[in-house]
């Protein structure tokens, strides 16, 4: 506020004016809704109404921030109180206005702030919103991240909708899927059958493999196995703790920005700035496609479909890591 215009009456007359206006202008109607929540309880700093120039980096745990615990513990209070979800970022693409809606809620709050969506396509038969949970994107997205020339790769982490889909996938275009756990081979063997063309196998062996597919679920000892060199791929959206020096870890699914997208001056999480995870990137194609349908529940887009439609709007594959370290 212009303090000393205050004092020594050098203030614009018309300043309260254009405020009080500013307070009655009606509010922006997003075209595009990314529904979030909070990670970590120091996760709320990151916001842009936390700390401006945490928000403008990817997220990391500053030892700073311990000296705030009692600040952040009465955050976690106020969130079980407050229940309404909250504006954290408008963006515009072109004509699409974009909106980040966050939920007052941590992701140890509840598992079912991450389930498909489906519950509320059956809850509500006529919902004219469309929900889009993204999967076929990050389908997409981590089949142009594996190498070229990869002949097998490592599935490791819980079987989710992505990752069942990247494992037929896979074994449609020949590569060899391996799982270490024979729940887990049969649980993608009953899903696939007999499209698993035969490439689904199990072995306890962890040094065939340099390259893993991986999601919650990974332990750090299983890491600790991956020969040098390896190259691990989240298909989750949390990324796995980095406890190999010697090998590569690559991004959660994300894509490079186009330089149309306005307004983009914090980091999504653990993210680089400008970079967006599909599954924020996947509504907005929904909405410059015009496509009437919902993905969410077990139901996806067609992957090809929704990967051209990604690249014609200027989304970009990020680099992969190939190089072997010394």
């Amino acid at each position: 506020m212009p303090f000393y215009d205050y004092i020594y009456d050098t203030m614009d007359k018309s300043s309260d004016t254009l405020y009080e206006n500013s307070l009655k202008r009606k509010e922006e109607t997003p075209n595009v809704v990314h529904l979030t929540h909070l990670t970590t309880p120091e996760s709320i700093y990151h916001l842009r109404f936390g700390f401006a120039s945490l928000a403008s980096k990817p997220y990391s745990s500053a030892w700073y921030l311990w000296l705030l615990w009692p600040v952040t513990l009465w955050s976690m209070v106020l969130t079980r109180i407050y229940r309404r979800t909250f504006v954290v970022e408008r963006n515009r693409f072109h004509q699409l206005r974009l909106q980040t809606w966050a939920i007052p809620k941590y992701g140890i709050q509840g598992e079912e702030l991450n389930r498909y969506g489906e519950v509320y396509v059956k809850k509500h038969p006529r919902l004219k919103v469309k929900l889009v949970d993204g999967s076929s994107l990050a389908v997409a997205v981590l089949l142009n991240s594996i190498p070229k020339g990869t002949t097998q790769v490592l599935l490791r982490g819980n079987l989710t909708k992505v990752a069942l889909a990247v494992a037929f996938a896979l074994c449609q275009k020949g590569i060899q899927v391996t799982v270490l756990r024979e729940d887990e081979y049969e649980k993608l063997d009953k899903s696939l059958g007999t499209k698993s063309e035969g490439k689904l196998v199990t072995s306890k062996s962890y040094s065939s493999c340099k390259v893993w597919l991986v999601g919650d679920g990974l332990t750090e000892e299983e890491q600790r196995k991956a020969n040098k060199g390896t190259l691990f791929i989240p298909f989750s959206q949390l990324p796995p703790k980095k406890l190999r020096k010697d090998c590569f870890y690559h991004t959660t699914p994300a894509m490079q920005t186009p330089t149309a997208l306005e307004n983009v001056d914090s980091c999504e999480n653990w993210l680089p700035r400008r970079v967006m995870s599909v599954w924020r990137i996947a509504g907005i194609l929904h909405a410059l496609e015009g496509w009437e349908e919902h993905e969410c529940g077990y139901t996806m887009s067609n992957i090809d479909k929704v990967w051209e439609a990604c690249l014609k709007h200027g989304f970009q594959p990020l680099k992969v890591p190939t190089q072997s370290k010394s």
